[in-house]
Formats: structure tokens, C-alpha cells, sequence
């Protein structure tokens, strides 16, 4: 087991396994979507099996790659969970901890309870996909996934709230070193928690349980929301005054992952009000607010492509010698936009009669969505081989 890093220890290097898990993640889409589950609101062993036992030779491959992908990208988040903790826990006994406590770079500790949350979601679809019959008794497992996603909440709170009342006290929050977006990884975390607890929200069959859920769920979601109209409107200003900090450039693609958080939420609390209280979103609302969400993802990826075209991020920071823990942030909207697209062609395309499914434009779309996941693994591997060996 890997002991460290090739750089002084950062709480960013928990991006490094934060990537890895939604890679993993983002493989259970292929599932989700282009195999039958019609007693499940998810894929499980169960209907997998179901599926091996009908399917043709292409689904037969697909499925057994895809399990093996999950398995092994889920098992790299793990291992780098543990190292990252392992030199956490070094880490908080130096000075460089009490000089980051003390900096507008506190913000960067909500990288931790964003990945716990990850840990906690690549467990369930590990669990989901592995354990026979599970959906028998998985009304006895919500609340226990309630109760763990609700102790990273109140841990993220904790952190996120030691860091803010601390600017509003002593008002030293340094505007001139604020130029870029990386302060929207508080925005980033709640999201995360917030669709988490979406779960239990959407696909629980009991009335208390989804409520419960759904109601922490909203919390933690209003909270993202609050926080994004102030950090995104100071973020920007700093960087308009001072011009974007180079190694900060990944955080102007941060608004990818938490708008796809935020669309995945909004579509499993639907799911969660229809089931259990009785009230159905007409199907054309999916569309209008899935091709918002992908077109909002467009805008802030062709921006951030071109700034990092023009300042030579890419060719300096992933292709170049430099290295900066901050690059792992280039991972997550590359898997967001995937995991989204996912939704965006299914539930806002297919599910309208847009598009038909297993159409020429279907296989087009998600021919287009894979190269990005590659693209994106390529990319996660270079900065492993770079940054942690």
C-alpha cells in the first residue's frame, strides 16, 4: 500500500480517490440504463443474472466488462481513501495544517466529507450489484444509509462552519489570492451529500423513510444553492480583478459535477413524490430541466476549456513536469458530464419519444459519452503515474 505522495501532502490529494469512485460510478450508468429491471427503480444481481440468462453475446460482453471496470476502479478508490487518510492524520500535525486552518485554503477540508460521500455511494452499488436478493430487505438498510450519510453531513458542516464563522469573525478572508472558483468545493461537497441522501428519498417504498430523506436531502441542497450565489459571484469577481490563478484553473469546470448532482437529485426526488406521495411530474418537465442542466455544463466546459487552452494548463500540468494536487479536480466533471449525459439522453430524451432507444442517434450519443469517459480514465492514469506512482 502506497505510504505517500510525490508531493507535500495535500487535502486535494482526496480528489485523487474522489475521481477513482466516480469512475466507478460512472460505469453502473451502462446498467442503469440498457439492461431490464422492471421490479427494481436499479439494477441489482438479481436482474442481472436475469438479463445473463437471455441476453445475446454483445450484452454478455458488456455486462462483464462493466462489472469488472466498477470492481476495479472502486478497489483504486479505496486504496487511495486509506492512503489519503493515513497521511491525513500525519498531516494534521504540522505546521502546514495550522497554516491552512488559518487561510483561505481551509475550504479545501470539505474535500474529505466529499469523499466519504463517494465512498458511501460506490459501496451501495458494489453491495447492489454483488449481493443476491438484496432488495428483500434493503427497506431494513435505507435508514442505516440515512444515518451514514447524515454523519458525513453534520461532519461537513462542522468543518464548512469552524471555516465561515471564522471570516465572519476575524474578516480575514484574502480576496487577492480568491482568483479562481476552488472555493466551490463546499458547494461541491454538500451537493454530493445532498443527492446521496436522494437515494433512500427516491427508491424507499416506505412513507417515513423517503420524507425523512428527502427532507435532509433539500436541506443539504438549499444549502449548495445559498452558498453558490455567494462563492460563484466573488469567485468571478476576483478573477475578473486579478486574473485567473493558473493552478486553480480545473475549479472553473467545478459547476459541471454539482449541476449534474443537483439534476440527479431533483430526478430521484421525483421519482421518491410519485412513488410514495402520489403526485406525477408530467414527463416533458424531465426534459426542460435535464436540457437546462446540459446546456448550463456546455457553456461552463467550453469556458474552461478555452481559458486552459490559452494558459497552457493541460500541456503544463498533465502532459508537463509540474504537479499540483488541484489537477484531480479535472476528473469529476469529466465523469459528471458523463454520468448526466446518461440521464439527459434517457430520461430527457427517450422517455419523451425525442429519440428512440437503440436508434442510430442513441448509439451515436452514447458512442460520444464513452470516448469522454475514456478520455477522462486517460487522464485520471496519467495523473496517478505523476502524482502518486
Amino acid at each position: 500500500m502506497l505510504n505517500k505522495f510525490k508531493t507535500d501532502y495535500s487535502p486535494l490529494y482526496f480528489l485523487a480517490s474522489l475521481g477513482a469512485g466516480g469512475l466507478s460510478v460512472s460505469f453502473f450508468m451502462y446498467l442503469m440504463f440498457l439492461t431490464k429491471h422492471e421490479n427494481t427503480p436499479i439494477p441489482t444481481f438479481d436482474s442481472i443474472m436475469s438479463v445473463l440468462q437471455s441476453s445475446n453475446l454483445f450484452m454478455l460482453l458488456m455486462i462483464v466488462l462493466v462489472y469488472l471496470l466498477i470492481t476495479i476502479f472502486a478497489i483504486i478508490h479505496i486504496k487511495l481513501l486509506i492512503t489519503n487518510i493515513k497521511n491525513y492524520i500525519y498531516f494534521k500535525q504540522t505546521q502546514s495544517f495550522s497554516k491552512l486552518k488559518n487561510s483561505n485554503d481551509e475550504v479545501i477540508l470539505m474535500s474529505i466529507p466529499l469523499t466519504l460521500t463517494m465512498t458511501m455511494n460506490v459501496l451501495f452499488v458494489v453491495s447492489t450489484l454483488s449481493i443476491p436478493n438484496l432488495w428483500s430487505f434493503i427497506e431494513y438498510i435505507f435508514p442505516f444509509a440515512i444515518f451514514g450519510f447524515l454523519i458525513i453531513g453534520f461532519y461537513a458542516l462542522k468543518i464548512f462552519g469552524d471555516y465561515f464563522t471564522r471570516l465572519i469573525v476575524n474578516g480575514d478572508f484574502d480576496f487577492t489570492k480568491n482568483n479562481s472558483l476552488s472555493q466551490m468545493i463546499s458547494i461541491f461537497a454538500f451537493s454530493m451529500i445532498g443527492v446521496g441522501l436522494a437515494g433512500p428519498a427516491g427508491m424507499s417504498n416506505n412513507l417515513f423513510t423517503s420524507g425523512f430523506a428527502m427532507f435532509f436531502s433539500i436541506l443539504f441542497i438549499v444549502i449548495s444553492m445559498l452558498l453558490t450565489i455567494v462563492k460563484l459571484t466573488i469567485g468571478i469577481e476576483s478573477i475578473f480583478k486579478k486574473g485567473l490563478n493558473i493552478q486553480a484553473s480545473p475549479s472553473l469546470w467545478i459547476m459541471i459535477p454539482i449541476l449534474t448532482l443537483w439534476g440527479i437529485t431533483f430526478i430521484r426526488q421525483e421519482h421518491g413524490i410519485s412513488t410514495n406521495f402520489n403526485f406525477h411530474t408530467p414527463e416533458v418537465v424531465l426534459f426542460y430541466i435535464s436540457s437546462v442542466i446540459i446546456s448550463l455544463q456546455i457553456i461552463f466546459g467550453l469556458l474552461g476549456y478555452k481559458v486552459m487552452k490559452i494558459n497552457k494548463y493541460f500541456k503544463t500540468f498533465i502532459s508537463g513536469s509540474e504537479k499540483s494536487p488541484a489537477s484531480y479536480a479535472l476528473i469529476c466533471p469529466g465523469v459528471a458530464f458523463v454520468v448526466f449525459g446518461f440521464f439527459f439522453l434517457h430520461k430527457g430524451l427517450v422517455l419523451n419519444g425525442i429519440i428512440e432507444q437503440f436508434s442510430v442517434i442513441y448509439f451515436v450519443i452514447l458512442f460520444l459519452l464513452f470516448i469522454l469517459q475514456i478520455k477522462t480514465i486517460i487522464v485520471m492514469f496519467k495523473l496517478n503515474k505523476k502524482m502518486i506512482g
